[in-house]
């Protein structure tokens, strides 16, 4: 059994819902069992819901109106672009009509409170996903493909965690089996809602972001699925950003620890949360192109080839770098401890962290828009210590960026490093910070570069590791 996924680019337009039912024919053609799909919003349209339901919250009634007859305008062109049975796109019509209704309803009530909490932001921005299954659904029964679309909020149950909830794998388990396997024994292609599910009282939440892909990866977790299919707009897993590096290729193989550096590092194919289900179960996870369906993507799972060693570069941008520094902190415990639970208080998350080995200055990578607040609680929490002049200065320096090196059988290479440093000095890029990360499988050498001097520097070391040859 497969599960698929579409993202919001391959669901955008009635003519990408199409291409979504005939490359879920040919799955079930070639496999012989109907997968399970799963689909985003159309492209653009949970950040429409969001700007309607921020609307109604300031009791702004003429945006959210405007919003709705923009939704209702999208949603019908897809369904007269993708559905040529006049009954079928009346009635699916009519189904967006309702759904539109009831947000136009929910947001007034929001506008009349004057208060937009979060539980009723997840409801307005789970309202996208409901849209596209029941247009992706009716696209396939169009075509003679037998579908039926499913509200996650059947299948997926999660905590009570508004925007970002974690998913309760045996309950989920429960009800996604007794939901989806008489439809799929019966040849029926489930088309669940992505990005949404509900607490066991029933109430709706959202996965965050990636959640779609989450979605997804959650299903392939508890039915169990064979292997998982990502389906974006890209040929897979790319050494690069093809953006900044124009011969950038497509990964055949990665593996699940490679792919998860890359995503918390930058990389945009695949939020690292979502590899988190399949590989507990060790599930193959599949990146695709729906734009191209015969290229053959990237497989991600348990292992990768060992060529390349380094298997991608990846960056992080708009970052801060905070030093915390005193003579005073020599052989002091706990200062780390301190300075980083005071980055916690203030909600930040830290990305990198690096120690001098005289243990007189800590540093550690923030994103910048959190860098005012954190400051000033690190200087709250070391108040003394700053008046005893045992810490000397909490500094922080902007416009920064962390580059990624990742690959796998890395460790203990003497020649990655010299080359990372090589590459970065042939175009005068400054190296503000180091740290490395390394075990007996994977491998990650993580630079602080000023922010003006990715580009060049992701480009450098691209091309010093041939990653443009395949």
């Amino acid at each position: 059994m497969i599960v698929m996924k579409f993202g919001g680019s391959s669901v955008g337009t009635g003519t990408r819902i199409a291409s979504v039912a005939n490359i879920t024919a040919r799955t079930k053609t070639q496999t012989g069992t109907a997968p399970v799909v799963v689909v985003s919003a159309l492209s653009g349209v949970t950040d429409t819901l969001l700007r309607a339901a921020h609307a109604a919250g300031a009791s702004d009634y003429q945006a959210y109106a405007h919003i709705r007859v923009e939704l209702q305008n999208r949603h019908e062109e897809a369904i007269n672009e993708c559905i040529s049975d006049s009954e079928r796109a009346q009635a699916l019509k009519q189904e967006v009509t309702g759904l539109l209704d009831w947000l136009e309803t929910f947001c007034q009530s929001i506008a009349t409170l004057g208060e937009l909490t979060p539980r009723g932001l997840d409801v307005v921005s789970g309202l996208g996903e409901r849209l596209s299954a029941r247009i992706v659904a009716g696209a396939m029964n169009d075509r003679g493909i037998a579908a039926e679309m499913v509200e996650a909020t059947e299948l997926i149950v999660t905590n009570a965690h508004s925007g970002s909830a974690i998913p309760l794998y045996d309950l989920t388990a429960a009800k996604a089996t007794k939901r989806l396997l008489p439809l799929i024994q019966a040849g029926i292609v489930p088309v669940v809602t992505g990005f949404i599910g509900a607490t066991a009282e029933g109430i709706p939440t959202t996965l965050g972001r990636g959640g779609s892909d989450f979605s997804a990866t959650i299903l392939g977790r508890v039915l169990p699925a064979d292997e998982v299919w990502i389906w974006t707009d890209v040929n897979g897993v790319m050494t690069a950003d093809p953006r900044i590096v124009p011969d950038a290729r497509t990964l055949a193989e990665i593996s699940y620890a490679e792919i998860a550096e890359l995503a918390f590092f930058g990389a945009k194919v695949l939020h690292p949360k979502t590899i988190q289900p399949v590989v507990e179960m060790g599930i193959p996870l599949r990146v695709l192109n729906s734009f191209e369906p015969d290229n053959a993507g990237t497989l991600v799972s348990a292992s990768s080839r060992p060529e390349p060693i380094i298997k991608g570069i990846t960056a992080i941008r708009d970052l801060s770098m905070v030093t915390v520094a005193g003579r005073g902190m020599l052989g002091v415990p706990g200062i780390a401890g301190r300075v980083f639970s005071a980055v916690a208080r203030s909600g930040a998350s830290m990305l990198m962290i690096t120690q001098s080995s005289s243990e007189q200055s800590i540093c550690f990578v923030i994103h910048s828009k959190d860098v005012d607040e954190v400051v000033k609680s690190v200087e709250r929490e070391l108040e003394l210590e700053r008046a005893h002049h045992d810490v000397d200065t909490v500094d922080s320096q902007g416009e920064v960026a962390i580059l990624a090196i990742v690959g796998t059988g890395a460790t203990g290479n003497p020649d990655i490093a010299r080359s990372v440093f090589g590459a970065l000095a042939s175009q005068k890029v400054e190296i503000v910070a180091v740290a490395q990360g390394a075990s007996n499988y994977n491998y990650n050498l993580s630079i602080v570069v000023p922010q003006a001097h990715t580009d060049a520097a992701v480009r450098a070391i691209h091309s010093q590791f041939g990653l443009d040859r395949a």
